[in-house]
């Protein structure tokens, strides 16, 4: 059975998953697991391979955030769980003797309960 917070992070990589298939990505893989960590959407557009962790949190949408005293959904991506995709990232390819390119990828997805509607976001190649 699923917790309630499992719940909202499926809802969140749904989200994700439908915003990349709508800029053109080919969805390969989904919550590709390892016990060393966890890729949640690994795709491709074009000719690179996209490994995509996404960050759902609930917040307010039209509050600035300086004003605001919540945490952005990118700020879970710390040190730690980059070494533990990195790793991960390193297994998906070596599994599949994949040798082309390849980059890391975020979408974060903030979800207004008040209003029930969400703000995804992509951020691009970030640096491992």
């Amino acid at each position: 059975m699923k917790t309630r917070n499992r719940k909202f992070g499926d809802f969140g990589e749904d989200l994700a998953e439908k915003f990349l298939v709508k800029r053109g990505f080919i969805i390969l893989d989904r919550n590709y697991l390892k016990k060393w960590g966890e890729i949640d959407i690994i795709a491709q557009k074009g000719e690179i391979l996209h490994f995509v962790e996404v960050k759902t949190v609930s917040g307010t949408l039209n509050v600035i955030r300086e004003t605001e005293d919540l945490h952005r959904a990118e700020d879970n991506i710390h040190q730690g769980k980059l070494k533990r995709i990195s790793r991960t990232m390193q297994s998906y390819i070596l599994e599949r003797n994949y040798e082309g390119e390849w980059q890391f990828d975020a979408v974060t997805v903030v979800i207004d309960k008040r209003t029930n509607k969400a703000k995804v976001s992509y951020i691009e190649n970030i640096v491992l």
